[in-house]
């Protein structure tokens, strides 16, 4: 294991002091639907409405006093600017974060409420992730990388202590990607415990950076990404969460974002939950029978935060 359950176990014990353990819910229709014992683990009730402030929460407590004192920079598509910002404020730093242009509002907002300088900068992460690299080197910042860093994977993977311990037995994690961070540090933690648990990630077939590289054997950056959900839209993953993944995750699946969208509408009316876009991906592979396993299998979708960008589903019109 790159990471150890004691190393998991230790980094649980620092985040829970400023992040909640939050809770484990049962939707009795999707487990009807499926033909699996479902749970959902609900991130979006966590500090900054995703399961972002885990990493950095943990990231942090390992920077020295310099670099506490010269503060941290990071790039962000929303999620991870309002984790860094939430720790920043607990570990008492400056925090400086670079958000694409087409942001939404909304996390924009909440960034800067938090106490963090907010740079908007270039449409997809990628390009705002350059200008922070610009920065950091200007303002002589520690860039805080939102996924491939192995600190951070760390703090997201308590995530999955905490599956552990509300749903003993559970046989299958079905869980969405982006950069991979949030699978890397779940897969290892859960992987440590018991080695038979099945890891599924899903992304958007409209920017499936994760699932190509794989089957290429190699990191590879797309020519062209068409996702428009923020959490999903990237277009080269990280070296360590490529390698985390493709050792440690069993299989990934792809749905576009049209499914995933109609997954967001389906646990809102059903579920009475108010998820973002990369939170309805493991839904939306569920709902169409994406997740193979034995009927019964004790399954977890992680639903992994509740930033949602309001006008982007009132000006959503499918052809």
């Amino acid at each position: 294991m790159p990471v150890s359950l004691a190393e998991f176990e230790e980094a649980a014990q620092h985040v829970s002091r400023h992040a909640y353990h939050t809770p484990l819910l049962t939707s009795r229709l999707l487990s009807e639907q499926t033909g699996f014992d479902m749970r959902l683990k609900a991130e979006m009730f966590q500090k900054g409405g995703s399961y972002k402030v885990r990493g950095p929460l943990n990231k942090f407590r390992h920077l020295t006093a310099d670099e506490r004192r010269r503060g941290v920079i990071c790039s962000s598509a929303g999620n991870h600017a309002q984790g860094v910002a939430i720790a920043a404020a607990v570990y008492k730093m400056k925090a400086v974060v670079v958000m694409a242009s087409n942001a939404t509002q909304s996390k924009v907002d909440a960034t800067r409420a938090y106490g963090a300088e907010v740079v908007q900068h270039g449409t997809i992460w990628d390009e705002a992730n350059e200008k922070a690299k610009q920065l950091c080197e200007e303002r002589g910042l520690t860039y805080i990388h939102p996924f491939d860093d192995m600190q951070l994977i760390t703090g997201q993977g308590t995530l999955g202590l905490e599956v552990l311990r509300d749903f003993p037995g559970v046989d299958v994690a079905v869980v969405p990607i982006g950069g991979g961070g949030l699978i890397s540090g779940v897969s290892m933690a859960l992987k440590a415990s018991n080695p038979k648990i099945k890891i599924i990630g899903v992304e958007s077939s409209d920017g499936p950076a994760m699932q190509q590289s794989v089957a290429a054997g190699r990191v590879i950056t797309l020519d062209k990404i068409d996702c428009i959900i923020d959490g999903l839209r990237v277009k080269r993953v990280g070296g360590h969460t490529f390698s985390v993944v493709q050792r440690f995750v069993d299989d990934i699946v792809t749905l576009p974002d049209r499914e995933i969208f109609d997954a967001m509408i389906w646990i809102m009316s059903h579920c009475k939950l108010v998820v973002e876009g990369a939170a309805a991906a493991p839904v939306a592979a569920l709902l169409h029978g994406l997740i193979k396993a034995p009927a019964g299998s004790k399954v977890v979708a992680v639903l992994s935060g509740g930033n949602v960008n309001l006008d982007q589903i009132r000006n959503l019109k499918w052809n």
